[in-house]
């Protein structure tokens, strides 16, 4: 189970939790999004979906609510969001911030839950270790037996470009680990542009009294909201009915 625990600023938008979704869980925000709660959605307008700027303070979730959030529609990533808490504002901490996470992200464009499956498992293949063993038998040749001559055949350098490729793009499609320090070293990163403009490509309408660049639009939602929602993330695939156990 992937899943990764937030505390976001209850006046965000949902515009703005996609782009923290996104930051979380080191996507890169390339695909279309959508939110389903209280039998509407609001998301990308390609969707016809109402307009994610609504504010998660307006919506008026109790502790425990829960809705849906759906990424890359091709694939269906669907992450069930739950309001764990509201809490009081640390003033020494800055917002959003992950506090605690589980399970590595599938990387983006891996063909949803099966295809991530599928090249997680071709990873223990035969062919996977074919590979390793001919890594394994160069690097005993050229670099214990000191015979870097092997090298000089064009045939076998071919063959040990192609192990590499294969098994760099193995190691591409286990998706990326968790990391509690990553995941807030790239929330500071993308304090210094707004979150929301990271994953939809647009400018996301600035506070009143602010502008998106100095202060940004990040730090002035940190200076004018008073209040932080923890919400649970958990990744789940389209077809997928369980609940995570807590």
């Amino acid at each position: 189970m992937v899943w990764r625990r937030l505390l976001v600023p209850a006046g965000y938008s949902l515009r703005e939790l996609h782009g923290v979704i996104q930051v979380a869980m080191g996507w890169e925000g390339i695909h279309l999004y959508q939110f389903h709660l209280r039998a509407a959605r609001y998301g990308s307008f390609e969707l016809s979906a109402s307009s994610p700027d609504m504010l998660i303070e307006s919506l008026q979730l109790r502790k425990g609510a829960r809705f849906t959030y759906e990424y890359d529609l091709n694939a269906c990533w669907r992450h069930e969001i739950r309001i764990e808490d509201r809490l009081e504002l640390d003033h020494r901490k800055t917002y959003p911030v992950c506090v605690d996470g589980h399970g590595a992200c599938p990387p983006e464009d891996c063909g949803g839950a099966a295809g991530y499956l599928e090249r997680r498992a071709a990873a223990l293949s035969l062919k996977a270790f074919n590979d390793l063993d001919t890594i394994v038998d160069m690097v005993e040749q050229v670099v214990i037996e000191r015979r870097p001559e092997v090298l000089d055949n064009a045939q076998t350098r071919w063959r040990l470009e192609q192990t590499f490729e294969r098994s760099i793009a193995r190691h591409r499609w286990q998706g990326q680990p968790f990391s509690l320090r990553a995941v807030n070293t790239r929330f500071d990163a993308y304090a210094v542009s707004p979150i929301a403009n990271r994953c939809n490509r647009r400018r996301a309408p600035p506070i009143k009294g602010s502008s998106t660049t100095s202060p940004s639009f990040v730090e002035a939602s940190r200076q004018r909201w008073t209040r932080a929602t923890g919400f649970w993330v958990g990744c789940l695939p389209c077809d997928s009915r369980r609940r995570p156990a807590r």
